[in-house]
């Protein structure tokens, strides 16, 4: 691995820390690297500022001069009254090279940030482990895309594909671990979305139990076109997401019918499913009905990622195949 590649995944770890709590913003690392030392760290704070590059600048101070900054997306270049565009910043610190992951697909920026830099006489380098940048900040990247969340749904069930008995009972399918890892996922969401019979059936509390991390619960939404209750949003239809305000990562944990409706319209980006070595039999069933009536088109669709163990359970992760 380059010395380029290393600072960058250093950068795109540092980034991560920001997921679920910079929308609309992306949650951006940065890294200020001075004859080979890290001297400067920054990522997106909570609610989209500062951004990553003026926390690394700031952290660097002079230092900076004559140094190389890291950036898993390109600096920002448009005018804002919350603060200064970064490639402004990065020219007025005076970086002597950028290195960034991709480029900005937010149109006020969209190049002109590495335009900006380069017309100030810094060495420009972009496109340094894309993938991962962009796997990184995948919530921001999809609202541009395709205008909406990207969607994960978790479905925690038996190798028969059940999630519950024929009762309803479903306390515990998997275990520790695997429930352990399913906070961590709910601290990188901004929103969780359950079926109305889920609500009903079980009064999840849908938080963050861990330590050190319950001051990261998201936002609850319920899948119904009925009033939600006290501390819950309505959410009429799958396709509302769109309209969801500061939410760029949505996690859908709850229901085999919420689960089929977002199937149904294409709209899960990620299948994160834990699966318990344990057989239920006639028990109920992880997914409802998605309306498919030809098997040819089923295939093709989901891209293996991660698999692991968690105690005694597996976790398997699965991307959508999108043009």
């Amino acid at each position: 691995m380059t010395a380029d590649a290393r600072f960058m995944a250093a950068a795109v770890a540092i980034g991560r820390r920001g997921r679920g709590r910079t929308a609309p913003n992306p949650n951006v690392g940065a890294l200020i690297v001075s004859d080979g030392r890290i001297v400067g760290r920054g990522w997106c704070q909570p609610g989209g500022r500062p951004h990553a590059e003026a926390m690394a600048l700031a952290e660097a101070g002079a230092k900076s001069r004559g140094a190389t900054c890291y950036t898993t997306l390109e600096p920002c270049a448009h005018a804002s009254p919350r603060g200064p565009a970064c490639s402004t910043l990065l020219v007025a610190a005076g970086v002597a090279r950028v290195v960034g992951g991709m480029v900005d697909p937010d149109p006020r920026t969209a190049g002109a940030g590495y335009a900006r830099l380069h017309d100030a006489g810094i060495a420009v380098t972009d496109g340094v482990l894309a993938d991962a940048c962009a796997a990184a900040m995948e919530g921001f990247l999809t609202r541009q895309r395709l205008g909406r969340p990207h969607v994960t749904l978790k479905l925690a069930m038996s190798l028969d594909g059940r999630i519950a008995l024929a009762d309803g009972s479903s306390r515990w399918i998997t275990g520790a671990a695997a429930r352990a890892h399913a906070h961590l996922e709910r601290a990188r969401a901004e929103m969780i979305v359950v079926g109305r019979g889920t609500l009903a059936a079980d009064a999840p509390a849908l938080d963050v139990r861990l330590d050190g991390l319950e001051g990261l619960s998201p936002r609850r939404a319920v899948l119904s076109r009925d009033p939600a209750p006290d501390g819950w949003e309505g959410l009429p239809a799958p396709g509302a997401i769109a309209a969801l305000e500061q939410v760029d990562h949505l996690l859908v944990e709850g229901g085999a019918e919420a689960a089929a409706a977002f199937l149904a319209e294409d709209l899960v980006d990620r299948l994160l499913l834990y699966r318990a070595p344990i057989l239920i039999g006639a028990g109920r069933a992880a997914v409802g009905d998605i309306g498919l009536t030809d098997l040819a088109a089923a295939h093709g669709r989901w891209r293996p990622g991660d698999a692991r163990m968690l105690g005694s359970d597996r976790i398997e992760v699965y991307e959508r195949q999108r043009s």
